[in-house]
């Protein structure tokens, strides 16, 4: 057992013991009223549900690195997911058992060195680029060099990730030609921030220019003008099956797909320069899709469907991650003054929706987020054929990092 493991253990005891006590009520008497037998409290049910879910997270996945579900230490993208709602926490509340479960990740996958434990450059995933912005949060908060090391590693996999002929990285290496929505959550925020931190003069016009590069490519080639949504992918060279010869894009809407591309709109915002002509075009790019979200969103539930656009079709469902990346991105970017105030209203609907139909919550206190697609992708081995049946049919799993994630900063956004 580690100690930030044990750490975890005596608060959430703790808090427990505090609860319990609050609850032994006394009779007009005075004396004790006896208490029913109840499953000890793991997780106190007086906190706010981004507590909540963090701290089920953490009796989960007693070390980060566990984060989707793995059984040995691997970096990997999700893990950023959680951590970065996880380090908003500690942020707002200073519980140490918060910081101490980012820091003992970054202790183990990155060693003395800054060498990234599983990390191979030559692979170019842009996934592998997303859990570096919690490197930024441990090099501000530690200062040991090890860190900055392994974030300037990361931002060199992007100086020589491969690209499309006009300048959009590929999702990998091996989905050659191919921009996902995808991999603008997975490297751009990244981008932006390193680029806002290090880079001066013409090196940081560059980048800001290639950043905004990103988001102008994936517009051109996988916006839908009549409903607004954007495609999932975009196979430059047409060659793949699930690419139309003509435009190139995968032919369905896949709600966790726009959920990356809303988050990576409002998180990269957070450092693109005011001053720059780009930035007004990703403010419209936000507003645009925000439209197109309310435009979707299930009525009665509030929530939005798996195949964003086909809801109420046969095996589609109302699915637990994109509805949380949506209802971060609209709070956050009506926070942020980006979208319309009325978009406030789509987001507390939705959220609301996710509190009524997608939580679960154990006789211990610990939280599950139910109804979250598990995996989805293009192409590979077995293939990926984008088609309707192909996403419905993914497994669906509770407690997937990509859900509880987002539902930890959705729920920090509507806490304001």
């Amino acid at each position: 057992m580690t100690f930030t493991h044990l750490k975890a253990i005596i608060l959430l005891l703790a808090l427990s013991l505090i609860s319990c006590g609050q609850r032994n009520k006394k009779d007009s008497g005075g004396e004790a009223v006896p208490q029913k037998t109840e499953k000890q409290q793991l997780v106190p049910e007086d906190l706010k549900w981004s507590e909540r879910m963090a701290l089920s997270e953490i009796h989960r996945f007693p070390e980060a690195w566990q984060l989707d579900f793995h059984r040995k230490p691997k970096w990997s993208y999700t893990q950023g997911v959680v951590l970065k709602g996880i380090a908003a926490l500690y942020d707002k509340t200073g519980k140490e058992v918060y910081f101490d479960y980012i820091k003992e990740f970054g202790d183990t996958m990155v060693n003395p060195k800054g060498e990234i434990l599983t990390y191979d450059m030559a692979k170019y995933n842009i996934d592998m680029v997303n859990t570096g912005k919690i490197l930024f949060y441990l090099y501000d908060k530690t200062g040991e060099e090890k860190y900055l090391v392994a974030i300037r590693t990361l931002r060199e996999q992007l100086d020589a990730h491969p690209r499309t002929s006009k300048g959009g990285f590929w999702h990998k290496k091996i989905y050659p030609w191919q921009m996902w929505l995808d991999g603008l959550y997975m490297g751009q925020p990244f981008y932006a921030e390193y680029t806002g931190r290090f880079s001066e003069g013409d090196e940081a016009g560059k980048a800001w220019n290639d950043i905004a590069l990103q988001f102008s490519e994936i517009q051109k080639h996988s916006l839908d003008e009549e409903t607004g949504l954007l495609y999932h992918g975009w196979d430059e060279s047409r060659e793949q099956q699930w690419a139309d010869r003509k435009t190139g894009t995968s032919p369905h809407f896949w709600s966790r797909a726009l959920g990356w591309y809303a988050m990576a709109l409002v998180d990269v915002l957070d450092y693109f320069p005011e001053d720059h002509p780009s930035r007004k075009d990703m403010v419209g790019y936000l507003n645009r899709l925000a439209a197109a979200l309310a435009e979707y969103q299930d009525k009665e539930s509030g929530l939005w469907y798996q195949v964003t656009d086909m809801g109420g079709k046969e095996d589609n469902y109302l699915e637990a991650s994109g509805s949380c990346m949506f209802i971060y991105s609209l709070a956050k970017g009506v926070r942020k003054g980006y979208l319309p105030e009325s978009y406030s209203e789509v987001a507390r609907k939705g959220y609301q929706g996710v509190l009524d139909r997608l939580i679960e919550v154990e006789d211990n206190g610990v939280v599950n987020l139910t109804q979250v697609c598990a995996v989805a992708g293009l192409g590979g081995n077995p293939y990926r054929d984008g088609t309707y049946e192909y996403y419905v049919n993914e497994k669906i799993r509770s407690n997937d990092p990509k859900g509880t994630g987002p539902f930890i900063m959705a729920s920090l956004e509507l806490d304001r």
